[in-house]
């Protein structure tokens, strides 16, 4: 959890005030606070809407969003509601906002923090948040940076695999399609690090690997992986299948469009994975998944936003709601 500058770091301020939590990148979430939202996430969907309407109740949740979405600005600005909180928005912020003004997202979150109690962001530059969020003196929780992070995301598929398990570790994950502008799967492999016994197969066009600074990062904290260039050697071999979109709208080369032929899983290829098995994506879905494959029960895609919706209702309250840090039950 990466913490902003206290009072006594910023000039001018006198009083000190404790340093902010914020949640940027997956290397701000301890193993042992995963598994605390996780559990909290279990419990509040538990529970009958009406117990946990008011644990925001009073307070306001920023959402600014850069780069278009539909799940993740939606689960969040629900999240909120679910809990009895209000969302103020700007879709599309990079240009319905100051930013067109050339105003900085420093400036913005000092600005917006004024109004609410924690700012939900996305935004179109990988690095860009994490120095901006120390100028925030409320939560920042990123949304997606980026060909970056996504650690929101990483944590409902995390919350996705132990309901569909009932553990994390020990099991084996295919990765699929676009590894090197897909955030989402950055986001994943790192959480994945913080697991025991688990074994990585990647699966991607030739020019979209994962980044190579990444990969040294993920061999460095103990992660197995090896890429894998048959696909029903992948599929039958696999726990959990992570297929991802290729991110048509991040390729930079000729080389790159050219290697970006879709990974896709048909009907036909069902047969090739493990009974057991469980199919993940972080959606939006263009033509990677084959509609079919949607009745077979090993599709998990739809459960899993469900589950986001839990995840991030727990998130928030953990940061901004006054059970935080509550021991769910």
């Amino acid at each position: 959890m990466r913490s902003s500058l206290s009072d006594e770091q910023r000039p001018g301020l006198a009083t000190a005030t404790p340093p902010v939590r914020h949640v940027l990148s997956v290397r701000d979430l301890p193993r042992w606070w995963m598994e605390q939202l996780m559990a909290k996430a279990e419990w509040l969907r538990s529970l009958p809407r009406s117990a946990v309407g008011q644990r925001l109740s009073g307070k306001i949740v920023g959402t600014l969003f850069y780069e278009p979405s539909t799940r993740t600005r939606l689960s969040f600005e629900a999240a909120v509601a679910r809990l009895g909180g209000t969302a103020l928005g700007a879709e599309n912020a990079l240009e319905h906002s100051s930013a067109k003004k050339g105003e900085t997202l420093r400036d913005v979150l000092r600005v917006v923090g004024v109004y609410t109690d924690a700012i939900i962001v996305r935004h179109h530059l990988p690095d860009e948040l994490e120095a901006a969020a120390e100028w925030s003196p409320v939560p920042v929780i990123s949304a997606g940076t980026g060909s970056g992070e996504h650690p929101t995301q990483a944590l409902l598929d995390l919350y996705t695999i132990r309901r569909e398990f009932g553990r994390i570790d020990g099991l084996t994950v295919c990765v699929m399609g676009d590894l090197k502008y897909g955030r989402t799967v950055h986001s994943l492999l790192r959480a994945l690090t913080r697991f025991e016994g688990i074994d990585v197969i990647l699966v991607h066009p030739e020019a979209l690997g994962l980044p190579e600074a990444l990969a040294r990062e993920l061999a460095a904290a103990g992660l197995r992986m090896r890429r894998e260039v048959s696909l029903e050697a992948a599929l039958s071999a696999a726990d959990v299948i992570y297929q991802t979109r290729i991110q048509q709208e991040r390729l930079r080369s000729a080389e790159e469009a050219k290697e970006a032929g879709a990974l896709h899983i048909l009907p036909g290829h069902l047969r090739w994975m493990k009974p057991h098995a469980r199919i993940l994506h972080p959606l939006p879905r263009v033509d990677e998944i084959h509609p079919d494959v949607d009745v077979d029960p090993r599709a998990a895609y739809f459960r899993q936003v469900e589950n986001g919706l839990y995840l991030r209702m727990a998130l928030l309250d953990e940061l901004i709601g006054d059970h935080g840090g509550e021991v769910a039950r």
